[in-house]
């Protein structure tokens, strides 16, 4: 059956039920063959995953899906060769029948730094956006989130989330390879809505906040979390080039400029949480991410600046709701 099939039903119980004849039309298209040269190999990595059903599933403290004991004939190493076929692992990390995909983020520590701050999941319907591989979307479904739809137009990233689901079974956490330009407008519909590492890729940070404004029912929670820098209201930083080795970066306010573009947008009640400097431990290469990641994308003779000279990434939560 098509992992989405469940998806559809709910979103046509809440009555989107345009929207869900829309993705039945455009999913299809999005994972096709021709949509990415590596898609054969991860489609054919997938099937070739073993059949093996998990023993214990737990997704509050940590993701953790089956144990070594559960492989049975299946050997460890073998095992874990065919999970790595899904490289680079960038969020996590991962507990996989006793296979530990250390990932290149730590990204449980930033859950652990914003869960004290949110309205309890419990039941609500919940949208991340830019979710990766669906990482904090498994400690949304651990906190007793209704339904999580993560959407992320990567699709290594997408894979991985299969590769999960595949051992999860989980019917009420999907990962869509879209982007938020293919979420329709104004659907009012999400209780939490998340957006995560994406507000300085976009050209118009105002119009993305206006897209997150529109998923949020009313009295819906946003959780906003991006890089700022330090600085009074009005201070932007809009680098040159590129910021710490990445081409798509565009706006970087401070916190009084981000608290205003959301009260420019009309959200209330704009509490920024949380800062923090990413550190080597938090984002670093692995086994699982053999790529650069952040010691090479800093200045090697200071740390607080990147490469470009710009300061290091500093990184803010921030909680606001739909009036």
């Amino acid at each position: 059956m098509n992992i989405y099939q469940p998806l559809y039903q709910q979103l046509e119980a809440m009555g989107l039920v345009l929207w869900s004849q829309q993705l039945q039309q455009t999913l299809p298209e999005k994972m096709a063959l021709a949509s990415h040269g590596k898609m054969p190999g991860w489609l054919r990595a997938l099937h070739a995953l073993p059949q093996l059903r998990p023993s214990h599933i737990e997704l509050k403290e940590k993701v953790e899906i089956g144990r070594a004991e559960d492989l049975g004939a299946v050997k460890l190493e073998r095992f874990t060769d065919q999970l790595k076929a899904f490289h680079p692992w960038r969020k996590g990390p991962y507990s996989l029948f006793g296979v530990e995909i250390d990932t290149e983020w730590r990204s449980d520590w930033k859950w652990d730094r914003l869960l004290p701050y949110i309205q309890p999941l419990t039941g609500r319907k919940v949208l991340d956006i830019g979710c990766g591989n669906g990482y904090h979307g498994w400690r949304m479904r651990g906190e007793g989130a209704n339904l999580v739809l993560g959407i992320d137009p990567t699709l290594v990233s997408v894979m991985q989330y299969q590769v999960m689901q595949r051992y999860a079974g989980d019917d009420h956490h999907y990962v869509l390879p879209l982007g938020i330009e293919d979420i329709p407008a104004d659907l009012a519909c999400f209780d939490s809505v998340f957006s995560m590492g994406v507000l300085y890729h976009r050209r118009s940070p105002l119009d993305h906040l206006l897209e997150l404004r529109g998923c949020l029912r009313s009295g819906g929670e946003l959780i906003l979390e991006t890089l700022i820098v330090e600085g009074d209201e009005g201070t932007v930083l809009m680098p040159e080039g590129r910021y710490a080795k990445m081409r798509n970066i565009w706006f970087l306010p401070s916190i009084p400029t981000l608290a205003l573009w959301l009260h420019r947008c009309g959200f209330k009640d704009v509490v920024c949480v949380d800062t923090n400097r990413t550190r080597i431990e938090e984002q670093r290469q692995t086994d699982w991410m053999s790529y650069e990641s952040l010691t090479d994308y800093l200045d090697p003779g200071d740390h607080t600046k990147t490469i470009e000279g710009y300061p290091a990434p500093l990184r803010a939560i921030f909680i606001a709701t739909k009036p």
